[in-house]
């Protein structure tokens, strides 16, 4: 996977510009939000819940063959926006320890509210998992 930053765009911080991958399959990943398996959104705000929803992503990105180093894309769909700002230094502490250093192409967007009223971010995104897995 090549990770496309140029120079003539602003240094990314926590994303990559671009993303391109050749002779892979390509997963894509529903939206998860920070729901236990028993179906219930975890507590203890907008941190918690993005490491929960990044979990689940995962989960279902390994069940897939996949790993995190797979992800070219990713958007977070974000209700309380000020919240998840003041927070990125945890939330960014929670990527690298899940998913590591490296960051696909990715896209943070500002809804009135997810499908389960008490979520408070949904992450869904693609990977491409070589074949040779």
């Amino acid at each position: 996977m090549e990770r496309i930053n140029p120079p003539e765009l602003a240094r990314p911080s926590g994303f990559s510009h671009a993303t391109a991958v050749a002779g892979c399959r390509l997963v894509f990943l529903a939206g998860q939000t920070g729901m236990n398996a028993e179906g219930h959104i975890v507590e203890g705000g907008v941190v918690a819940q993005f490491e929960r929803a990044l979990s689940n992503l995962l989960t279902a990105l390994r069940a897939a063959g996949g790993g995190p180093e797979d992800l070219t894309e990713l958007t977070v769909y974000i209700v309380d926006m000020d919240s998840y700002r003041a927070r990125a230094r945890e939330i960014g502490a929670v990527w690298r320890r899940l998913a590591g250093a490296r960051y696909p192409a990715m896209a943070g967007i500002g809804v009135d509210r997810l499908w389960d009223a008490e979520a408070l971010v949904e992450i869904k995104g693609t990977a491409a998992v070589s074949a040779a897995r």
